[in-house]
């Protein structure tokens, strides 16, 4: 693995970068890509070891842990479309720095004239990001990892005449989106994510939220099994450890 910085003209700060490829053989686009927002829990993960698992089948899979900041609330989120707590501020700004910066930037450092398929994931409020930019560029990411996502998020407080059919931001804005070919999501909750149940059905609100999004994109076109793998751990809590013993079932599915 190897480090460098970005200074980012739209978030307004140097963005640390973690690429976990660095042998390039060849100065061509054969190569796919792989960015990780809150890439700094690859560390404590060990994702270096995952990736050995899968030896040479990676050798044209380069993967990216973009560093989050300290202002990670507002990097994070849904692009103009800021929580009821005004969360999420930048980013649409995050967005840009991902297509136009840190992609230009990673192509320079490794020498590449381009990626041949580019695929983005992320973890809680990162992999809510993950997915907005994913929706938002069809036409740049083909494959999308969510890891406990944060799709509570919400435009109205629980308790305020809070509608999850309205309020919940990011499956409204899936109701806008339509089918894209070849776009295919990979979801991760744990049952013991947290103890949240809003509607009080003994379904804690991290699955629901995420069946609930699911049944959103099928609406819109994707189908189970072919766009969509959706991976529920019964003893799955909300943190790195819990996402490092399902990130191999990711890459594997990545890499299919």
């Amino acid at each position: 693995m190897i480090s460098f910085q970005i200074q980012s003209i739209f978030l307004g700060r140097a963005v640390t970068v973690d690429i976990y490829q660095t042998q390039v053989a060849e100065k061509d686009s054969s190569y796919d890509i792989l960015l990780f927002n809150d890439g700094q829990d690859l560390c404590n993960m060990n994702f270096s070891a995952i990736l050995q698992q899968f030896g040479h089948l990676t050798q044209h899979l380069i993967c990216v842990g973009i560093h989050a900041g300290k202002d990670r609330r507002q990097e994070y989120g849904v692009s103009d479309m800021p929580d009821y707590q005004n969360r999420g501020s930048k980013a649409k700004a995050y967005s840009s720095f991902v297509l136009q910066e840190l992609m230009p930037a990673l192509l320079q450092h490794l020498g590449l004239s381009g990626f041949r398929n580019k695929y983005v994931a992320g973890f809680s409020l990162g992999g809510l990001m993950a997915f907005d930019i994913t929706m938002e560029h069809p036409s740049e990411f083909l494959k999308c990892g969510v890891f406990s996502g944060s799709f509570w998020w919400r435009s109205k407080a629980v308790g305020d005449g809070y509608s999850d059919e309205v309020d919940r931001i990011m499956h409204a804005k899936v109701r806008t989106k339509t089918y894209s070919a070849r776009q295919q999501f990979f979801f991760q909750v744990g049952a013991l994510d947290e103890k949240a149940d809003r509607n009080n059905n003994g379904i804690i609100d991290a699955i629901d939220d995420t069946l609930d999004l699911i049944s959103e994109l099928e609406h819109i076109g994707y189908k189970r099994d072919r766009d969509i793998v959706y991976l529920e751990l019964s003893d799955g809590t909300h943190d790195i450890g819990t996402w490092g013993r399902a990130i191999p079932t990711f890459i594997n599915w990545i890499l299919s």
